[in-house]
C-alpha cells in the first residue's frame, strides 16, 4: 500500500479536544484582569509571553500557566494581587484535571486501521499531562507505541519512524498542525496529512505545502482509510 507501514497520529486537537480548554482558560484569565486591561490586549501580551517562554518551559499547561502569571505581572505593572495569582494557579490545575473528550470518527478510524499498520501516537508537551490524557482518552489500546517528545522536527520523525517501522519514507503523519505534524513529516520524506481543528493556536500556524505530492488535507480523521486506499 504505497509502501506505507506506519501511521503516526498527533494527539491534541487530532484525537481529542485540547485548544478549546486553553481558550476557556484565557476567558477566565481575561475576567480576572478586566480592571487592568481589555481582553484583546491581554491576549496579545499572553501570546507574546508564550512565544518567549516555549523555549524555556516547553509546550503544555504548566508553561501556559507560568506565561499567564508573567503576563498578569506585566499588565498590572507589578500590582497584581496575590489572590489573582492564586486564581491563575487554580485555573492551571483545573486544566490538568479537565476531561479528555475524543473527537468524532477517531475511535472507529483507529479500530479500522489497527492491525493493518503500526499505529504510533506522537505528541509533544508535558510528560505527566500527556500521559494522563492518553490514558484518560481510552484510545491507548489502539496504539503500538506512544512517543511524547519535546519538539516535532524532521529529525524527530526520521528517528521515530525508523524505530517503529521501516523508515520515514514508508510512514504517514496525521495531525491538525501544519507546523508540527505535516511540514516536518514531509521534510523527513513521509506523507503528511492535515486534519484541521476548529481552532488553531497562533504558534502552530504555517503555510500549507501545496506543491508537495505527499501532502493531503482531509475534512475529518474518518477519511484516513479512504485516503490510504486511494494512494495504494
Amino acid at each position: 500500500m504505497a509502501g506505507i507501514t506506519t501511521l503516526g497520529f498527533d494527539a491534541d486537537d487530532t484525537l481529542w479536544h485540547n485548544e478549546r480548554v486553553f481558550r476557556l482558560t484565557q476567558d477566565r484569565f481575561a475576567a480576572l484582569l478586566a480592571e487592568f486591561t481589555e481582553k484583546t490586549h491581554l491576549s496579545d501580551r499572553l501570546l507574546a509571553a508564550e512565544r518567549r517562554n516555549v523555549l524555556h518551559y516547553g509546550y503544555g499547561v504548566k508553561g501556559f500557566t507560568l506565561s499567564m502569571i508573567e503576563t498578569a505581572i506585566e499588565v498590572t505593572d507589578g500590582r497584581v494581587h496575590a489572590d489573582v495569582i492564586s486564581e491563575i494557579l487554580e485555573a492551571g490545575r483545573d486544566m490538568l484535571k479537565h476531561p479528555v473528550d475524543p473527537l468524532p470518527h477517531v475511535e472507529e478510524t483507529l479500530k479500522a486501521l489497527k492491525g493493518q499498520y503500526r499505529l504510533v501516537l506522537i505528541t509533544k508537551g508535558d510528560l505527566f499531562d500527556q500521559e494522563r490524557k492518553v490514558t484518560a482518552s481510552g484510545l491507548d489500546v489502539f496504539f503500538d507505541a506512544v512517543e511524547i517528545v519535546s519538539e516535532k522536527s524532521a529529525a524527530t520523525y526520521r528517528t521515530l519512524f525508523a524505530r517503529h517501522g521501516s523508515g520515514s519514507e514508508n510512514a504517514m503523519m496525521i495531525g491538525n498542525s501544519l507546523k508540527s505534524d505535516v511540514v516536518p513529516a514531509l521534510e523527513a520524506g513521509s506523507y503528511g496529512v492535515h486534519v484541521p481543528y476548529q481552532i488553531t493556536w497562533a504558534l502552530e500556524e504555517a503555510e500549507a505545502p501545496l506543491g508537495n505530492d505527499r501532502y493531503h488535507r482531509l475534512d475529518h480523521i474518518g477519511k484516513v482509510p479512504l485516503l490510504l486506499a486511494r494512494i495504494a
